[in-house]
């Protein structure tokens, strides 16, 4: 009898699984297509408008001074083992010093670490890598390559090729969420764990199915499922998103000396106006739904996770719930003022942190 009861409770168990999932799975395509129908209307309406404008933007040719600014580090390549692929970085600090390797979000660059890599370079070999699909590394084609467990694997791959076995790993946005399943899969490899305005990967797939109002914050993300309209999108009027996103009083960096000069703004430009810069981005969120939720989520590294007091995409709550699922030192700092892109709004600020961080229990 009891046997019978405990078969049938996990026949019950699978079953609540399942529709779970098929819930899941449900909501998801069907708020990608309410997304998808909402900006092609914004679309149709803005050619309507200015049909001229809609279908005009420039592929940039001459690379920006400030991205080759000699201060910030050298231009570096290494080729992994894993997949072959060759992946472009920005190196500061000595050889020999202990590995901080700094991953990017979207849709940025090596080059939003900019001050991170002056700051950091006097006790670190700071390394700012530009993301498979991203910059000047490989882009391979097609959606499958560049799954989650693809993206892991890469940092893996990365940190082996450098010739470290350990590292400080900090990430931001996208970054942030390879950070955090690397630190679940691969702990042995980290020292410690820092994360900018990204929630562990189990509290965003959760929190998504409850609150109605994440998924309005973060519609990009489902509009970004679909195929070949975003890539239009983001080039419509010479990369008028792209812009408005750093720019504009709502999602841009918000703090005056440190908002981005007209050939900052250029260097975006340049990386993500070359022809197909987009595709590979993309197809970092185009799997990101087949991949959570994650068949394990402990993190057992020390962990910091900073968070912009202005960000716009995403819940606080988020960040606090993350805390559950640390199971050593975790740390939730507040940036006072500073928005979505905080590493490059408040970057005295945020350095300041991350160093007290480091010297917490210095290993």
């Amino acid at each position: 009898m009891v046997k019978a009861l405990c078969d049938f409770l996990m026949f019950l168990t699978r079953v609540i699984g399942k529709i779970k999932n098929l819930l899941f799975w449900a909501l998801v395509y069907s708020f990608c297509g309410f997304c998808a129908c909402l900006v092609l209307l914004k679309l149709l309406w803005h050619i309507i408008r200015k049909p001229a404008e809609s279908f005009q933007w420039t592929e940039r040719e001459t690379l920006p001074a400030c991205v080759n600014d000699t201060s910030l580090g050298t231009h570096c390549y290494v080729r992994i083992k894993e997949s072959g692929l060759r992946f472009h970085y920005v190196a500061a600090g000595e050889r020999g010093k202990p590995l901080m390797l700094l991953l990017h979000g979207f849709p940025e660059f090596w080059y939003s670490w900019r001050y991170q890599l002056q700051e950091f370079k006097c006790g670190f070999r700071v390394i700012a890598v530009d993301l498979r699909g991203y910059g000047e590394s490989d882009a391979p084609v097609g959606r499958e390559n560049y799954q989650l467990d693809c993206l892991i694997t890469d940092i893996k791959e990365i940190v082996d090729s450098l010739g470290y076995k350990k590292c400080v790993l900090i990430g931001h946005n996208w970054g942030g969420l390879i950070a955090w399943c690397f630190a679940i899969y691969y702990p042995e490899m980290l020292n410690k764990i820092i994360i900018l305005n990204c929630p562990h990967p189990a509290v965003f797939s959760d929190y998504l199915m409850r609150h109605p109002s994440q998924l309005i914050k973060l519609s990009y993300f489902f509009f970004c499922q679909v195929p070949w309209l975003p890539e239009f999108a983001l080039t419509i009027n010479d990369f008028k998103v792209l812009k408005y996103l750093f720019t504009s009083q709502s999602t841009g960096i918000r703090r005056k000396e440190c908002r981005m000069t007209a050939d900052e703004i250029e260097a975006y430009l340049y990386i993500f106006s070359q022809r197909g810069a987009f595709s590979g981005p993309l197809d970092h969120f185009r799997n990101v739904f087949s991949s959570l939720p994650l068949n394990q989520n402990e993190v057992v590294s020390p962990t910091l996770l900073l968070w912009g007091e202005k960000e716009g995409f995403m819940d606080f709550r988020m960040a606090q719930l993350s805390k559950s699922y640390v199971r050593n030192c975790f740390r939730l700092h507040v940036v006072p003022g500073a928005s979505h892109w905080l590493q490059q709004d408040q970057p005295q600020l945020v350095n300041r942190l991350i160093w007290a961080f480091l010297k917490e229990g210095d290993q």
